[in-house]
């Protein structure tokens, strides 16, 4: 291209060429991003890691949701268990043996004796302990499902992450060949000593040069974190064989390849905000409102069956006033006397029990510890009530402002931008202007349109916050739109 450098500064003039090569450049970079999206798979590529793929993955690999599973399994065992009978106790024996000879038939008081004892359990202890643990177990399917949607915000929150990155880094170099160009003509006009270029302005052009180039690997290192970040949560290793042997199946080549190997989609999806009514004024929500919506959430209901069974623990308290029973029988076997004569056999039967007379340190203040241990439970529930609340207007005051930032963006700032930048070459083309005011030019509508992906990337990861506090499944949380294309204005946030 240096060949047909010098003969356009002879005809046009350096400044004008200068205005060629931007143009040309800024119709080659339009072309690559509209067609080819250069450096970038296309969306029906195999390698692509979609965000519900990276959701489904992880929720499929998550040791903590077998692990809560096996647990529920045992509570619900054991409260079979305590809901059973204690096991009755058998004795054997011989009673009032002769010391003198330890003949059997010497005395008639001579026993060998068999008896049987079986405990009761103070009142309806049994099956208030079964109920008790069945509550507990109840808290599990909960649990489950608030760590699913947990999850998903985590996975979501990384991919949006590598997203931006991946992004970020397709706008730098969408935009580095500009600033090549204009290296490469400033140089060969300064080596030429036409026009009015100075050395400054070609190590000016070398200098924003380097730190693209430095950009770009900070934006490389971000991405690669953020990969790495998503394999450990997609991660097959220290799962269970029989959880692994179809994850082929499933993801196709995705699972031979690397993390690093794997390209995110270049679609952001528009995620679709569960109760838009809440989100129609940027005003708070007032308490008893939003308690009508959160109290449903996986999460909250897990604490209600918590306080189902403290209470439950309360009834099993006053239990402990009530005494325990015991009912033994036993059969005493006598042999025949010294003259040969036959003894009757005896048999035994008869019943005991506990006298709950000292209850003041014992029964009572196990009672009040089962209420108390009740009330700490309670205040459990208005705690995380209120984090969510609190959680839920900080994440829908940040969407507002995201949502004016992008309006302003998309409407004055970036045709600003581009009018600056134009402007800015048009007066360097004709003598009026600065070579590196056109560099500054160029950075800051490079640094505007990177502002405005993350302002879009973000805007996206307050959804998905947002619909973690209303969800019923986990997969409504990053549930996209039809249609990636359709306005939005505040009112729909």
């Amino acid at each position: 291209m240096s060949i047909f450098i010098l003969p356009c500064f002879y005809r046009l003039g350096f400044r004008r060429v200068i205005a060629v090569y931007f143009f040309v450049a800024g119709i080659s970079a339009v072309q690559a991003g509209d067609d080819g999206e250069s450096n970038a798979p296309r969306a029906n590529d195999t390698h692509v890691l979609t965000l519900e793929k990276a959701v489904r993955s992880a929720q499929a690999n998550d040791p903590w949701l077998l692990g809560n599973q096996h647990t529920q399994d045992s509570i619900e065992s054991l409260s079979v268990a305590s809901g059973t009978l204690p096991d009755p106790k058998m004795s054997v024996g011989f009673s009032n043996l002769p010391t003198d000879t330890f003949d059997l038939d010497q005395e008639g008081m001579t026993q060998f004796k068999v008896g049987v004892s079986q405990i009761f359990p103070r009142g309806d202890s049994l099956n208030i302990k079964r109920k008790q643990l069945e509550l507990v177990g109840s808290q599990y399917p909960y649990q489950r499902q608030n760590r699913k949607a947990k999850v998903v915000v985590t996975v979501a929150q990384l991919w949006l992450d590598a997203y931006k990155a991946q992004e970020s880094i397709a706008l730098i170099e969408q935009d580095r060949s500009l600033f090549e160009q204009l290296a490469d003509v400033a140089e060969a006009s300064y080596s030429a000593a036409l026009g009015r270029t100075r050395q400054q302005d070609v190590v000016r052009a070398q200098l924003e040069l380097t730190r693209l180039d430095d950009r770009l690997t900070v934006l490389n290192q971000q991405r690669e974190v953020a990969i790495q970040r998503l394999a450990e949560w997609r991660s097959v290793y220290f799962m269970p064989q029989e959880s692994t042997d179809n994850y082929g199946e499933i993801y196709g080549l995705e699972s031979t390849l690397t993390s690093l190997q794997l390209s995110l989609n270049r679609q952001l999806p528009e995620i679709t905000l569960l109760n838009p009514e809440l989100y129609i004024h940027a005003e708070e929500i007032q308490p008893q409102t939003l308690y009508q919506y959160l109290v449903g959430h996986a999460a909250v209901k897990g604490l209600e069956q918590k306080i189902a069974a403290s209470r439950v623990a309360i009834d099993l308290a006053k239990q402990k006033y009530k005494p325990e029973w015991g009912i033994n029988a036993s059969y005493g076997y006598r042999d025949q006397d010294p003259l040969g004569r036959d003894r009757a056999d005896l048999f035994s039967v008869g019943i005991s029990f506990d006298m709950p007379l000292f209850t003041e340190n014992r029964q009572d203040r196990q009672l009040q510890s089962a209420v108390s241990k009740t009330a700490a439970v309670h205040t459990e529930k208005w705690l995380l009530l209120r984090k969510m609340m609190a959680s839920f207007e900080a994440s829908k005051a940040q969407l507002w402002r995201l949502n004016e930032r992008r309006e302003l963006y998309r409407k004055q700032l970036l045709p600003q931008m581009r009018e600056q930048a134009e402007a800015s070459l048009t007066a360097y083309t004709n003598d009026d202007g600065d070579f590196a005011e056109v560099v500054r030019a160029r950075i800051a509508e490079l640094n505007a349109n990177i502002d405005a992906l993350s302002i879009d990337v973000d805007r996206q990861k307050s959804r998905v916050q947002l619909n973690y506090f209303f969800m019923d499944r986990a997969d409504q949380i990053i549930a996209s739109r039809p249609s990636a294309s359709q306005p939005e204005n505040n009112d729909e946030q």
